[in-house]
C-alpha cells in the first residue's frame, strides 16, 4: 500500500468519526456533553397574591397537569403530590411531539375531598369536560359547605412546542380560588359575646368552576363556619410601662372562620348572621362590596377581579350594641377601619 493511499483511507476514517460524534445518538456522547434530544419541563407559579411573590412551595400540595391538543382533545396527562412539591425547583417533565398545545392545570384537589374533576381518557376527554366541583351536602335545594376548604388553584396556558434539543422550561401561573372569611363580634359594652347565640353563613353561587376557572351555573351554596370560638383583647393597656397596677379592661368576641370559593365580580355573595335567641337577623352585607373598600390608594390601578383574586384572607369586625344589634356606621376590614355613609345596610 503506498503512502498516498494509506493517508486517503486515514482521512475518510476520520471524517466518518467526525460524523458520529457529531450526531445526535446518544450512545457516541459523553454525558457532560448534552445531547441533541429534546426535554420539556412546567413550571407552577404562583405570585397572584398581595405579597407578589412566589409561594407555590409553600402553599400547593398537589398537580393535576392535563394537556390537549388543538381540537381540544386529551393528549397527555401527569400528576405530583406531596414533599415533592415543596422543592423550589420542582418542575413536571411532559413527553410531547413538537407542536401547539393547551395545559390546564388544577392544583390542591389532592383526594378529592374538598373538589373533584371528573375521569378522564386519553384522546377522548375535551377540555370543555375538564371542570371542577366543590364537594357540598345537598339540603332543601342548596349545597352545604362547613368544612376547612383545601385550597385550590387553577392555571391554563397556550405553549408552542418545538423540536429543537435541549431542555426547555414553560411555566404556569396559578391563581387561588379559595378564601377564608372571618366574622368577629364584638360588643360595644364590653360585654362577652356568646358565638352560640348566633348563626353565621356567606351565600353565593360558585361551587362549580370550568376549564377556564369562570363560574358555571349552579345551585345556591352556603359556606358555615368550621371554627366558632370566643376571644377577648386587652384594651387601655401601657405595653411600654411595667407597673403591674396599672388598669386594663378586655373586650370579649365572637369569631367565626368561614372557607369559600372564589369571590368573583359580578356575583353578589351575601354574609348573614342571625341572632339564634331573638330570631332576626343582625346583619346582611355583600360581602364583595365590603372586601373592596380596603383596596386602597397603593392598589387602585389593580382590576377588583384582580384584588379578590391576590387576597385570599378577610378579617370582618363587626360592633354590636347592647341589644345584640349591629352598629351600622363603622366596620374594621382587614384592620382597617371603615366608616360607613349608608346607615341601613342591614
Amino acid at each position: 500500500m503506498n503512502k498516498t493511499s494509506f493517508f486517503s483511507r486515514i482521512g475518510v476514517l476520520l471524517t466518518l468519526l467526525a460524523v458520529v460524534f457529531t450526531s445526535c445518538d446518544n450512545s457516541f456522547v459523553f454525558d457532560d456533553e448534552g445531547d441533541c434530544s429534546v426535554h420539556y419541563r412546567i413550571k407552577f407559579k404562583y405570585d397572584r397574591n398581595m405579597k407578589f411573590a412566589d409561594a407555590f412551595a409553600h402553599e400547593v400540595t398537589s398537580v393535576a397537569l392535563y394537556v390537549f391538543d388543538n381540537s381540544g382533545v386529551l393528549v397527555y396527562e401527569d400528576a405530583e403530590s406531596g414533599e415533592a412539591l415543596a422543592d423550589e425547583n420542582f418542575t413536571l417533565p411532559v413527553e410531547l411531539k413538537a407542536g401547539e398545545y393547551q395545559f390546564l392545570a388544577w392544583c390542591g384537589i389532592g383526594d378529592g375531598e374538598s373538589f373533584v374533576t371528573p375521569q378522564t381518557r386519553l384522546g377522548v376527554t375535551t377540555i370543555e369536560e375538564l371542570k371542577c366541583r366543590m364537594n357540598r351536602v345537598s339540603a332543601n335545594g342548596n349545597g352545604i359547605v362547613d368544612k376547612d376548604l383545601a385550597p385550590l388553584f387553577h392555571g391554563s396556558a397556550k405553549f408552542t412546542l418545538t423540536d429543537e434539543p435541549g431542555v426547555h422550561y414553560k411555566t404556569i401561573s396559578l391563581t387561588k380560588n379559595t378564601n377564608v372569611v372571618r366574622v368577629i363580634l364584638q360588643q360595644l359594652s364590653g360585654e362577652d359575646v356568646n358565638p352560640d347565640l348566633f348563626s353565621f353563613e356567606i351565600q353565593d353561587y360558585n361551587g362549580y368552576m370550568n376549564y377556564d376557572n369562570s363560574l358555571l351555573d349552579d345551585e345556591l351554596i352556603i359556606y358555615k363556619p368550621w371554627s366558632l370560638q370566643t376571644g377577648s383583647a386587652d384594651i387601655n393597656a401601657d405595653i411600654y410601662n411595667d407597673e403591674e397596677t396599672r388598669d386594663a379592661s378586655s373586650v370579649g368576641v365572637a369569631v367565626a372562620e368561614m372557607t369559600t370559593g372564589r369571590l368573583v365580580e359580578g356575583n353578589r355573595p351575601i354574609l348573614v348572621v342571625r341572632n339564634l335567641e331573638k330570631g332576626d337577623v343582625v346583619l346582611s352585607v355583600p360581602l364583595i362590596d365590603y372586601a373592596l373598600l380596603v383596596k386602597g390608594n397603593y392598589n387602585k390601578d389593580m382590576s377588583n377581579q384582580e384584588y379578590l383574586d391576590r387576597q385570599d384572607e378577610y378579617n370582618m369586625t363587626f360592633f354590636l350594641d347592647e341589644a345584640g344589634r349591629w352598629i351600622s356606621s363603622s366596620i374594621i376590614v382587614n384592620s382597617w377601619r371603615v366608616v360607613l355613609n349608608n346607615q341601613s345596610m342591614k
